[in-house]
């Protein structure tokens, strides 16, 4: 039997460390082998970076950009361990470091870890395919936490491009984030977002594929956080020993072959 992954938790002070270490609990696969937080967190079995990275086959990274690129370019600079990056909200800057970290090392990004949002991805570039972008107007809906910091989230966008990549498009070049005041009639091609932020929400996502005389809806939402969790932890089994690049959940489920 192989020896289980041991896995370090940064951010372990936050909602998503505490969520990660509890779906850790009674699994044979995978360990928790260190915790660790920003410098000067309090917590009960908290270890420094150095120490945790040390320790670790992977890294699970729930925390924000500039402290997952920092990570990355630590763990780079070292040979490992391997990472697991669940934060959002990266600019394009941000995510070339990445990048280049995962030169290095094995590096699996993503903007959610559930099965069913990666499933809903796949549905959704389908849809867009075959509904041609003049009778068929594209939003995509996303509601969270009053504490979330990015809209849209990285789910939005990663359900975005999955739409921009069945039309054949360029996200950037027909994405309307932001609406307000007197803006004209929609353009034809245009993908939307539309973002909520309240209360507890954990993630509710929907793309709306609007036509004049009917619309389809494909839609998820997240009832518990843990599995976010639980889809970091086969993710950190997945790459363990995997060549250094740049994955993400596509690949780790297998639907990337």
């Amino acid at each position: 039997m192989s020896q289980p992954v041991k896995i370090a938790i940064a951010g372990a002070a936050g909602r998503m460390g505490r969520a990660v270490a509890e779906a850790l609990e009674g699994r044979s696969d995978a360990v928790i082998a260190a915790r660790f937080d920003r410098p000067g967190a309090e917590g009960e079995g908290l270890v420094s970076r150095e120490e945790a990275l040390s320790l670790a086959d992977v890294v699970i990274d729930f925390t924000l950009p500039e402290a997952s690129v920092d990570l990355a370019k630590t763990a780079a600079s070292t040979g490992g361990p391997a990472l697991v990056i669940g934060s959002t909200g990266f600019s394009a800057e941000q995510l070339a470091r990445i990048d280049e970290a995962a030169k290095t090392i094995a590096i699996v990004r993503s903007g959610n870890y559930s099965l069913g949002v990666n499933m809903l991805m796949g549905l959704v570039r389908q849809a867009a395919a075959a509904l041609p972008a003049s009778d068929w107007d594209i939003e995509v809906f996303e509601a969270h936490h009053k504490r979330k910091i990015d809209a849209p989230s990285g789910t939005a966008l990663m359900l975005g491009e999955a739409a921009a990549r069945g039309r054949g498009v360029d996200l950037a070049a027909v994405a309307d984030r932001g609406r307000d005041g007197v803006t004209g009639p929609r353009q034809d091609g245009a993908i939307g977002f539309s973002v909520v932020r309240g209360g507890g929400i954990i993630g509710e996502h929907s793309v709306i594929f609007a036509g004049e005389s009917e619309s389809l809806t494909l839609s998820h939402s997240a009832i518990d956080r843990g599995l976010f969790a639980r889809g970091a932890i086969a993710a950190a089994v997945w790459v363990k020993g995997k060549p250094p690049g740049l994955y993400d959940m596509q690949d780790v489920l297998g639907f990337s072959k």
